[in-house]
């Protein structure tokens, strides 16, 4: 069985020993102390025992890129005053002198291509955050449904937001490396979900002068590098995702569970639809185990393909976060991780707002099919 996250593992965005304050209504939350210090109090996260969201099922989605204008003129206008920098040549690019809260419908759609296609956005000096939590709400709404975490805290009456808080006291930083040497953690974010997560935007509202950057990995380039005989192995072969371990995980610091659990299978070699090209969905987070195949034979291909896209420096980038950037991110076709690199006690806060995607299929004739891999899930019994 392949890795799964540490039952000790520190994560931002669930909940920690430290977060003993209350709301008028009864949730859970940071401390008063945290809470006086923070910027935005009306993205603070909570933790509302009683709150349950049902399972999800299976939901068609359509690509908002694929209406977009091959020229992405809507969204870059010849002669507008805005600056396009690569961050390497074929992973990321930064924005300037474009505001994402004023682009209109047709702009969005080339959004959404031009984020599949470069894979990381990153927009510099928005005003998206001064709106609040239902103006991001709104905004990433127009891409299609946004997923509502099972366990992560959220802010009072908008379940769509992810929050990672980090507080400013020396426990919660001496927590990240009680059992661990690094905070190095690739994943894709909820990819046990039956749609996949795909379009992503994540916002910093607090941070340290410095440290606390992202690293993201390009797990199209990650794909195209394999030989033709190891794309050939790998077509055909499926992983199953499970978040019973964040779950039970969350259970142990005390949290709540707004969802059962779940697990799901999902190709190995997925498919963009906007770009149609090919790209390895896999994770260590969440990715356990190659179903067709035995368990010395799915951890052995498992190990190589997490040190594949894991180590090669060469395929990845790191995002830095400064005050008023937004980033958007492709969940599919990135894995990222974050990088706790600093030794203030600080506060860290930033939220997550993610589209649900396709289903992923390995060949786009299995698109918003909802009978795609039926027989594998009865074989298993899921």
């Amino acid at each position: 069985m392949s890795p799964v996250a540490d039952a000790d593992k520190y994560d931002a965005s669930q909940f920690q020993s430290s977060h003993v304050g209350k709301t008028t209504s009864g949730s859970f939350t940071v401390s008063d102390y945290n809470k006086s210090l923070a910027l935005y109090p009306e993205y603070l996260p909570t933790w509302n025992p009683n709150q349950k969201f049902p399972s999800y099922t299976f939901q068609e989605y359509h690509d908002r890129g694929l209406l977009a204008d091959p020229q992405l003129s809507n969204l870059f206008p010849p002669g507008g005053d805005y600056n396009i920098r690569r961050i390497s040549p074929k992973l990321g690019s930064e924005i300037t002198g474009i505001q994402l809260s004023q682009l209109d419908s047709a702009a969005k759609n080339d959004l959404a291509k031009f984020v599949a296609e470069r894979g990381v956005v990153v927009f510099k000096n928005q005003d998206f955050n001064n709106g609040g939590p239902q103006k991001a709400v709104e905004f990433c709404k127009y891409f299609g449904s946004l997923y509502k975490h099972p366990t992560s805290g959220s802010p009072e009456g908008f379940p769509e937001l992810h929050v990672c808080f980090l507080g400013a006291d020396q426990d919660a930083l001496d927590n990240v490396f009680k059992d661990r040497t690094n905070s190095v953690s690739w994943h894709s974010d909820c990819s046990y979900a039956l749609n996949g997560l795909q379009l992503t935007l994540f916002s910093c509202l607090q941070l340290a002068d410095s440290g606390g950057d992202t690293l993201f990995a390009n797990s199209v380039e990650a794909y195209e590098r394999l030989s033709p005989a190891m794309k050939e192995r790998l077509e055909g072969l499926h992983v199953l995702h499970s978040s019973l371990e964040q779950a039970n995980n969350n259970k142990q610091a005390g949290g709540i569970t707004r969802r059962a659990p779940e697990a799901n299978i999902h190709p190995l070699v997925r498919i963009n639809p906007v770009t149609e090209k090919k790209h390895l969905y896999l994770n260590k987070e969440f990715g356990r185990r190659i179903v067709e195949l035995k368990e010395d034979e799915s951890d052995y291909l498992l190990s190589f393909l997490f040190d594949h896209i894991e180590k090669s420096s060469d395929l990845q980038i790191r995002v830095r976060w400064e005050e008023n950037t937004v980033v958007l991110w492709n969940n599919s076709t990135t894995i990222h991780s974050p990088c706790v690199d600093f030794d203030e006690p600080i506060i860290r806060h930033a939220y997550r707002i993610s589209v649900m995607g396709e289903r992923p299929v390995g060949d786009l004739k299995y698109l918003n099919d909802v009978n795609y891999l039926q027989e594998k899930y009865t074989e298993l019994g899921i």
